[in-house]
């Protein structure tokens, strides 16, 4: 139900549950956990997370659901979080390549991921404002793409916003007709994983340690964090062939 394929420094993880629209069962999760784990310890520089059919996600899967109690549900929510947290703990640059309709655990995974490009025919929602089950976990990470007025009017309406406003709203970083979805993700992806692959990971990390905190707290981190790295071997070449004015040769 996940493909997960290689090319040159890139990993492509697929999602292939067309039948059940990409729906998130433990099973699913825990695939994808696997898959995420897997190519975070490789030495690719980046990850693209795609899917199969006409649905991106359509969310956690309700017979599985249905069929849990509340620590099953639990679990079950657990395991979704670690998946989300894992692919911003990755090193690699991860990107989402957006084909069609993502909803509620769904649009979590786009707005877990580092980078989204959606085709303009792309829709996203956290619909459970208008239905029995709320998407609290789902809203976590979106809250923090677009916004409290845009998340507090997904969550409420449960409406779907096409692909033009989420990247007006911040939810993804462009979209691009169908037939250019490929080339604009993998164009994305070389600009964003391009320099020290090294300096880029722990770049990656400390945004994430610090997004959200009081300002104080988030330059006391980044601050640590930037005078440490300034003597990493790829900082020391990156401004060494900056005076020298020559191409960087990176150490990693």
């Amino acid at each position: 139900m996940v493909d997960v394929t290689r090319a040159g420094s890139v990993v492509r993880i697929t999602m292939n549950r067309v039948a059940r629209r990409n729906a998130l069962s433990a099973e699913h999760l825990a695939e994808l956990l696997e898959a995420f784990r897997e190519a975070g310890s490789s030495d690719a520089a980046g990850i693209v997370l795609a899917a199969e059919g006409p649905v991106f996600s359509a969310g956690h899967d309700f017979a599985d659901v249905h069929a849990r109690d509340e620590e099953g549900v639990r679990l079950l929510l657990e395991l979704c979080t670690v998946l989300m947290k894992t692919i911003q703990a990755v090193p690699q640059v991860v990107i989402a390549r957006v084909q069609g309709l993502a909803t509620a655990a769904g649009c979590q995974l786009v707005a877990s991921c580092d980078l989204a490009v959606a085709a303009d025919t792309a829709g996203f929602s956290l619909p459970g404002g208008k239905a029995g089950w709320f998407c609290h976990t789902p809203a976590v990470p979106v809250a923090r793409s677009i916004g409290r007025k845009r998340l507090m009017e997904l969550v409420l309406t449960g409406d779907v916003i096409d692909a033009a406003t989420a990247v007006e709203w911040g939810l993804v970083n462009r979209a691009v007709p169908l037939d250019e979805l490929d080339t604009a993700t993998d164009d994305l992806l070389a600009r964003a994983t391009r320099g020290s692959r090294a300096s880029k990971a722990v770049g990656k990390q400390t945004i994430y340690a610090q997004l959200d905190r009081p300002e104080a707290e988030a330059y006391e981190i980044a601050l640590a964090v930037m005078a440490q790295t300034s003597q990493s071997p790829s900082a020391k070449e990156g401004r060494a062939s900056f005076l020298e004015k020559r191409p960087p040769v990176w150490p990693d």
